[in-house]
């Protein structure tokens, strides 16, 4: 929650001088001194109940006064906070009181680091994070941070995505993985490296980030090492992966989980066979290709594809084999529910979820290193993950689970033996 301000226009000899905004400090006094008092009052319940539980063990323990007095940086500003102390009295081992509310070397609240973090990632400089913050929050929620407050979080990134990266996935089954390749400027190298993404969508329909990983050039090996990796942390093959007809993925793919459908993006599919063609015949052609996907079953879209073919393939060759060679590939979404066709026919979850990071990264000129690009994409994801809708008509991936049969988005219903 962003801090309460009034605006005030000032004059001087009733002539408009300039317009300034200046906060009203009762307003936001009022909400540190009760803050403050909650504050207190929640640290003598947090230590009166640490004392309790030592005396139940059998230690003799008693209050010890007030650690010095500190200013905790939150979004309203600084509150001042007094952390008890506790010793024991049994000359046994000594005693401490840690704080779950105010941990031992706290000066500010997560909630102003995520404002820091925020701000970064969506383009602002390191330079200009803390005047974009303080008119943002305010000048005293940020009085206590230091210029050098984005590095030490990029630090804490980058441990965070290592962890990460190495978390168990065998309670995490996906009915659904989007795939894609993320190419990345890199300071002082010529080439961009590429980043291999899986997105995935759960058997309850929620979207989840599954993996991240530096690839070369979205290759076969790299996504062989991509799927070994993640088969090693126990996550099992989905019923459909979405991605890029470019990508070496489809290749591992086969060998690693060959019963696994494929789904070609049509928003790649659409741009690289528009490429093949004049710019004063994209819009039409584009709208050939969208009576293709946009058809009511697969018969009707195959029908739809030989139309698109007899009307170009005299004079644009290429374009047409661009369709047709992966036609199979690009109508599988037909033998999955209607409902769920707006969401497997592309990869934008994907493409929408990292645009963010290529403006991040042509504002600063690139990324540092492979490894700040890969926690600059952890964090961007993570965030983004915050907003990822629940897939429509959930219920029905319980049926695909089940080894239910669609066609043309119909559920198949058995004749009675």
């Amino acid at each position: 929650m962003l801090p309460m301000t009034i605006i005030i226009n000032k004059f001087q000899n009733g002539t408009k001088k300039e317009a300034e905004n200046e906060v009203q400090d009762t307003i936001l006094e009022l909400l540190r001194s009760h803050s403050k008092k909650i504050l207190a009052e929640a640290l003598e319940f947090e230590v009166a109940e640490t004392l309790e539980k030592l005396r139940n063990s059998g230690r003799d323990v008693i209050r010890n006064g007030y650690l010095p007095e500190r200013s905790i940086t939150t979004q309203i500003g600084g509150i001042e906070v007094n952390v008890p102390r506790i010793r024991a009295r049994d000359n046994l081992e000594s005693v401490n009181f840690n704080s779950t509310l105010i941990p031992k070397y706290m000066r500010r609240s997560k909630s102003v680091d995520a404002w820091a973090a925020y701000a970064y990632l969506k383009g602002i400089s390191e330079k200009d994070i803390l005047e974009v913050l303080s008119k943002l929050l305010g000048q005293e929620a940020v009085k206590n941070l230091s210029h050098d407050v984005v590095s030490r979080l990029k630090k804490s990134w980058t441990t965070e995505f290592k962890t990460w990266s190495k978390r168990d996935l065998s309670d995490l089954k996906c009915t659904y993985v989007y795939v894609d390749g993320i190419y990345q400027a890199i300071r002082g190298e010529i080439d961009k490296i590429c980043i291999l993404v899986m997105i995935g969508i759960d058997n309850i329909g929620k979207k989840h980030l599954i993996g991240i990983q530096h690839g070369y050039r979205e290759n076969a090996q790299s996504w062989k090492e991509f799927l070994v990796d993640l088969d090693s942390r126990g996550f099992e093959m989905p019923k459909l992966a979405i991605g890029d007809g470019a990508l070496g993925f489809w290749a591992a793919l086969r060998e690693k989980w060959p019963d696994v459908k494929e789904q070609r993006c049509w928003f790649h599919k659409t741009g690289n066979i528009l490429n093949y063609m004049p710019k004063r015949l994209q819009s039409q052609a584009k709208s050939d290709i969208h009576q293709i996907w946009m058809a009511d079953s697969k018969e009707a879209a195959e029908e739809a594809v030989e139309v698109f073919s007899d009307k170009y393939l005299a004079k644009y060759p290429q374009a047409v084999n661009c369709l047709t060679k992966d036609t199979e590939q690009l109508l599988a979404f037909y033998d999955f529910p209607a409902e769920h066709w707006v969401h497997i026919r592309t990869t934008n979850a994907i493409e929408s979820t990292f645009s963010t990071l290529r403006h991040r990264t042509k504002r600063s000129k690139g990324a540092f290193s492979i490894e700040s690009a890969l926690s600059m994409i952890f964090q961007l994801a993570k965030e983004a993950e915050k907003t990822w809708r629940t897939i429509t008509a959930k219920e029905r991936l319980a049926e695909i689970i089940a080894g239910i049969e669609f066609k043309d988005g119909i559920k198949v219903e058995k004749e009675a033996s």
